[in-house]
């Protein structure tokens, strides 16, 4: 079920984005990078998916791998939940 093909793009788009931030700090310290980049992907990758699916719900936690109380938890963290 794992499309290989797919995963390397995005996975060497992002090394090659982390890459660029390291260059761009010019020996800065940096720290929670980990926060940092959850944060920059997180929120879109949700409104994306949920853009996929037509803002269904159960596809979007069967696409993401989430159940659905997470998926809805971090759609109102991001704002993405229609109240």
């Amino acid at each position: 079920m794992h499309d290989h093909h797919a995963q390397r793009p995005l996975r060497e788009s992002v090394a090659m984005a982390l890459e660029h931030y390291f260059e761009q700090l010019e020996g800065q310290p940096v720290s929670d990078l980990y926060a940092m980049v959850l944060g920059e992907v997180e929120g879109p990758l949700l409104e994306t998916v949920m853009r996929h699916t037509q803002d269904n719900q159960t596809q979007a936690s069967a696409i993401l791998g989430l159940n659905r109380g997470t998926l809805r938890k971090k759609l109102k963290q991001y704002g993405l939940l229609d109240s």
